[in-house]
């Protein structure tokens, strides 16, 4: 009887618990975070073979040890622009 009562305790427990997977921003004009490529401006090296409109992609943990995906885009004159940024606030991240 304790054992049921124990479980059925845990399970209303955790049936509060949320997990926010993720956000995926793609408002115009994000702003760098640190561990962006561009935080601090934009990277020294130009990417000259890197077609204009193509995708890079960018992924680090921020100060809190979250996960974070970024894309960027090629810029006619060759800097990055930043066009989304997702967060993995959970433990477990949907790939």
């Amino acid at each position: 009887m304790k054992t049921a009562i124990a479980i059925a305790a845990l399970a209303l427990a955790l049936s509060g618990c949320t997990v926010a997977s993720g956000r995926l921003d793609t408002r115009a004009g994000l702003e760098p975070i640190p561990g962006s490529i561009t935080y601090g401006g934009q990277p020294r090296t130009k990417l000259t073979r890197s077609p204009v409109g193509s995708i890079v992609r960018h992924t680090f943990r921020n100060e809190l040890g979250q996960r974070v995906d970024e894309v960027y885009v090629v810029e006619p004159d060759r800097s990055l622009k930043i066009v989304s940024r997702k967060v993995c606030r959970g433990p477990f991240c949907d790939d």
